[in-house]
């Protein structure tokens, strides 16, 4: 005996719902927008450091005391570590299959990128503000 489906709903109501596609298309839109932020900010970063590189301690810290590098910096550290986090939570997703492991990871992950930068930015601050 089989049972019929008097459910009034059309096939794709009853898949409408289901599936991966609920933050998928988040995650990976704030990969590229993270991504395309980065771009501009390590070439910054990278030209930075080579036009310091042996640069005496004072000058380094004139250097990032200065408002928009101090900024810049922050942003650099904030939005690369923020991309490096959601990078590493896709691997975990991809290629870690127990549940509970795969939410100590990505808490552990995320806990660790906030911690990090954190301290980093608190770093910059105390330089930029105290000198």
């Amino acid at each position: 005996m089989t049972t019929k489906d008097t459910s009034l709903r059309t096939p794709l109501g009853q898949a409408r719902g289901l599936g991966s596609a609920k933050s998928g298309f988040l995650h990976w839109r704030t990969l590229r927008v993270t991504a395309l932020a980065l771009i501009p900010l390590t070439i910054w970063f990278v030209i930075a450091v080579i036009a310091h590189l042996g640069a005496p301690l004072p000058e380094l810290r004139a250097w990032i005391g200065h408002p928009i590098n101090a900024a810049l910096f922050i942003l650099f550290i904030a939005i690369g570590l923020h991309h490096a986090a959601n990078g590493v939570t896709e691997v975990y997703e991809d290629y870690v299959h127990g549940h509970h492991t795969k939410l100590i990871a990505d808490l552990a992950t995320k806990g660790l990128a906030l911690f990090l930068g954190a301290a980093m930015i608190v770093s910059v601050l105390k330089i930029a503000i105290l000198g």
